[in-house]
C-alpha cells in the first residue's frame, strides 16, 4: 500500500495560508502571504532534499495548488526543482476542473477526492505526497487516510488565516522526528498511530 505524506509549513497558531508569497492566497481578506520565506536555510533544504532517500514520489494537490503551481513552475527554466516537478505524476482533486490538465503528468482525480486517493493509496507505484491543499488534507484527514506529517513550523503567530488543524476531526500521532534549522523553524515529522 503506497503511503500518503503531508508536507507543509505552519505558523506556531497553525496558519497554513499563503507561506510562499504575498498574493498565494488572500481569500478572507490574508493579506500575510509570503511569511514561510524568512524560514528557508540551508538545514531546511537539506532535510527536504534527503526526506525522500531519492525514492520516486507522485504528488496529490488541490485544485489551487495546482492552479498556483502549474502557473509558476513551467515558467521558471532556471529552476531545479522545475524539471522534476514536471516530470512527476501529479493528480489533481477538483470537482471544477475539465480534463486534460495542462501542465505535463497531471491526471484530474473527479468526484470524492478521498474516495479516489484512498483508491490510489491500494494501487501500485510511488507514494503520495500532499503539499499545499488545506482543503484536500481536511477531506483526507476525515477519512484518516494520511499516514505521514511532515510540518515546518516556523515561530511566528500569524492570528487570522486558514488553518492546518481547524476545529473537526482530532487525531492521534506519534512524533517521528524533529530537526531545528538555523532560523527558528522547527522541522516535526509526525506518524499515524
Amino acid at each position: 500500500m503506497r503511503k500518503l505524506t503531508v508536507i507543509n509549513h505552519m505558523t506556531l497558531d497553525g496558519v497554513m495560508q499563503a507561506p510562499g508569497r504575498p498574493d498565494e492566497d488572500t481569500r478572507g481578506g490574508f493579506s500575510r502571504g509570503g511569511w514561510a520565506q524568512a524560514g528557508n536555510d540551508e538545514v531546511m533544504a537539506s532535510f527536504m532534499a534527503a526526506g525522500r532517500g531519492g525514492d520516486p514520489v507522485a504528488l496529490v494537490l488541490g485544485r489551487r495548488t495546482y492552479l498556483d503551481f502549474a502557473g509558476f513552475w513551467p515558467r521558471q527554466p532556471d529552476n531545479p526543482y522545475t524539471e522534476a516537478l514536471t516530470k512527476q505524476q501529479k493528480y489533481v482533486a477538483s470537482r471544477t476542473l475539465a480534463g486534460p490538465l495542462p501542465w505535463e503528468n497531471s491526471t484530474l482525480l473527479g468526484g470524492d477526492a478521498a474516495a479516489a486517493v484512498a483508491a490510489l493509496k491500494q494501487e501500485p507505484g510511488p507514494d503520495l505526497l500532499v503539499l499545499g491543499s488545506g482543503e484536500l488534507i481536511q477531506s483526507l484527514r476525515q477519512r484518516a487516510l494520511v499516514d505521514e506529517y511532515v510540518l515546518m513550523i516556523h515561530p511566528l503567530i500569524l492570528g487570522p488565516g486558514r488553518r492546518l488543524f481547524p476545529e473537526g476531526t482530532p487525531a492521534d500521532l506519534r512524533l517521528a522526528e524533529t530537526v531545528s534549522t538555523t532560523t527558528g523553524v522547527i522541522i516535526a515529522r509526525y506518524q499515524a498511530r
